[in-house]
């Protein structure tokens, strides 16, 4: 198997729902992010055999394969191929393991992971919505093996399972906020941004004809402890969920460009790090969220290492007890894990969110001068995601 590298990666602003991005087509948000990796890196655009979108609401504008829509959208070479995948909230961080996997097999040389969703403009959940007319996703026969639950549900469970507690999901949400109005105030996301310009509209949201810039997150709020014990819970009338404790719905897109190191050499172009593993596990579809724990699990297994030999930790915090309890369970220093701030800060726009992840943990492990992270999501149905990188 080769050794597969990753020579770039970026990711646009994280838009704040029906805020700065809202009005940028998915298409042409993706498409920003696919043509700067390529910039960036300095590749002939030909030379990109095939390219990975994660997309979880593939309906209507994010729809007809939005990844290949998007990379012809920027102008880039026809002759490169797509496939948009859907794995819930870890579809472009899964979008980043199967094009490591393309590379390390030897069928492509060099690829493209990447990821986008405009949840202003297609919400969650816009596929398998019964107004569409068309059904529902789940037939009777799952009842007969698993109960339904939701994400929310599924959180409070793993809060009840682990022990935690309100005050615990408080704390978590506030330091996710402090930690990434901390990095935007020492510029430590200046190196991962590409700026976007969008579009500007009228009070009937016709466009105007100007744009506006967009070069800093938006989902960032003053908060205190004391403000977040206010909030009401989300899913129970005694949970430990809230607005401040959860992630946002968001929009953004991301891009990672991955190749065989010898292929890295031959275009003379500079490796940032090596892929050390990946993989996609299954977990229980009703506790759903605790994907986090057993990929973490199986790739320490596999690489022989430990959570201690983890410098950083990119844990998507779709809600807190999902990374509590993944701490907990793996013995992880939570000082190392989402140094930045995470999704309740900084915003989760489903399908982009695994690129963005592995965009920031690249980014800090250079800033930082460290040498591995760890990137794993948890994700709607039962899964979990886990990547390992070296810097180089």
């Amino acid at each position: 198997m080769a050794d597969v590298v990753i020579v770039e990666a970026v990711r646009t602003p994280v838009g704040r729902r029906n805020g700065e991005l809202s009005t940028v087509h998915p298409v042409d948000l993706l498409s920003t992010a696919l043509g700067e990796v390529v910039s960036r890196s300095g590749i002939d655009p030909a030379e990109v055999e095939q390219v990975v979108t994660g997309c979880v609401s593939q309906v209507g504008e994010q729809s007809f394969n939005v990844g290949r829509t998007a990379w012809l959208s920027a102008g880039l070479p026809l002759t490169s191929a797509v496939t948009t995948v859907d794995t819930q909230c870890g579809s472009s961080q899964q979008a980043t393991n199967l094009a490591t996997s393309l590379v390390a097999s030897g069928t492509v040389e060099v690829a493209i992971a990447s990821g986008v969703e405009l949840m202003s403009r297609i919400p969650i959940g816009s596929n398998s919505s019964k107004k569409l007319g068309l059904g529902v996703p789940v037939s009777k026969a799952y009842f007969s093996h698993y109960e339904f639950t939701s994400q929310f549900e599924g959180a409070e469970r793993i809060a009840d399972k682990w022990g935690v507690t309100r005050a615990d999901c408080d704390e978590f949400g506030l330091a996710s906020q402090q930690r990434a109005a901390q990095a935007w105030a020492e510029g430590r996301f200046g190196t991962q941004i590409v700026e976007v310009d969008a579009p500007d509209v009228d009070e009937d949201g016709k466009p105007t004809g100007t744009t506006h810039h967009v070069s800093r997150d938006g989902g960032l709020r003053e908060t205190t402890l004391e403000g977040l014990a206010g909030l009401k819970p989300v899913a129970r009338p005694e949970g430990v969920h809230t607005a401040g404790s959860s992630s946002q719905i968001s929009d953004g897109a991301a891009a990672v460009l991955v190749m065989t190191a010898d292929k890295a050499a031959a275009l003379g172009l500079t490796p940032r790090a090596r892929v050390v593993d990946t993989c996609l596990v299954g977990v229980d579809p009703v506790l759903m969220l605790t994907g986090p724990i057993d990929a973490t699990q199986r790739l320490l297994a596999r690489t022989g290492m430990t959570i201690d030999d983890i410098d950083v930790a990119e844990v998507n915090e779709a809600f807190a007890s999902v990374v509590l309890a993944w701490a907990r369970e793996v013995g992880a220093d939570l000082e190392r894990t989402n140094p930045n701030g995470g999704a309740i800060a900084l915003g989760h726009p489903l399908g982009a969110t695994g690129a963005v992840l592995v965009t920031k943990a690249l980014h800090e492990l250079e800033r930082a001068d460290k040498t591995t992270a760890l990137i794993s999501m948890c994700c709607g149905g039962g899964l979990g995601t886990g990547t390992i990188i070296e810097r180089i």
